[in-house]
């Protein structure tokens, strides 16, 4: 209690003194809040014997962006975004008048930027470092014409827009969406008819949005033989579907090939001769 009393009084005393200042010109602002904080703490120690532990030291923010900076880089690995970018081996674009070819370079490049972490700031600067021949004069003289000096600058939404205008016109998409509707698995097998199947589904998501809707029109697709076991047994996945659809295909594959091979059997003497029984008279 004694204690308590004798910092109580001295910070009393310290705060009275303080709030008379000086004849003159008053300190500032920052000098009267240092001093007092140095006096307060003087008065209390003198008052209680108890030394006061130093001060913490200035944080110095420049030094503290500098350790920070290591730290950023190792989560990366320190590589250049353009040189994790190349590490991926990201394909070139030619400009070819196939749409498939153009929205799987275009699928494959956002992947990689997924990947990669790429921002979108930077992702017009990659992409058009992968377009080669025609392709990289094309587009690099629109979004000149369009975007003047800020070409490289233009947004990725802007930049992919403009890919898909020149490469993957509305009709073309149109059509290979018709085509993917209209599949079905007609002479190829199971495993080729899913590859098509897959490829061609690329290009119509809104169609097969979820597993369910994706397993149906793969079902409904089928063969008649194959569809009706398939529907009967109600699959949810892709995975069960195919599994089904190909070993219902392999044991008729099976019975098939037994059926030929009975027909070319020799026929035995016994049935031979119960023809030759059995044959009109004339």
């Amino acid at each position: 209690m004694a204690l308590c009393a004798a910092v109580y009084r001295g910070l009393t005393i310290t705060i009275t003194l303080a709030t008379r200042g000086r004849r003159g010109v008053g300190p500032s602002r920052g000098d009267e809040s240092a001093g007092g904080s140095q006096a307060l703490a003087q008065q209390a120690q003198k008052q209680t014997g108890v030394p006061l532990p130093p001060p913490p030291p200035p944080v110095d923010y420049g030094a503290l962006m500098q350790g920070l900076a290591p730290a950023h880089e190792a989560v990366f690995g320190g590589v250049p975004m353009m040189e994790r970018f190349r590490r991926m081996t990201p394909p070139f674009f030619k400009g070819e008048s196939d749409p498939i070819l153009a929205k799987s370079w275009l699928r494959e490049t956002r992947k990689i930027f997924r990947a990669i972490r790429c921002v979108e700031e930077e992702r017009v600067t990659l992409a058009t470092y992968m377009l080669q021949e025609r392709t990289d004069v094309c587009l690099s003289s629109i979004l000149h014409t369009q975007f003047g000096d800020g070409a490289m600058e233009v947004a990725w939404v802007e930049f992919v827009h403009l890919f898909k205008v020149n490469y993957i016109p509305e009709h073309m998409q149109d059509h290979m969406e018709h085509e993917f509707l209209t599949l079905t698995q007609g002479s190829l097998s199971v495993l080729e008819y899913e590859a098509r199947f897959t490829k061609l589904s690329k290009d119509a998501p809104h169609i097969v949005a979820d597993e369910w809707r994706k397993v149906k029109k793969l079902i409904m697709g089928l063969k008649p033989s194959l569809r009706m076991t398939l529907v009967a047994l109600g699959h949810r996945s892709m995975e069960e579907a195919l599994s089904v659809a190909c070993l219902q295909e392999a044991e008729m594959e099976v019975y098939k090939e037994e059926k030929r091979a009975s027909l070319k059997r020799p026929t035995s003497a016994f049935q031979m001769q119960d023809r030759k029984k059995k044959a009109p008279a004339f």
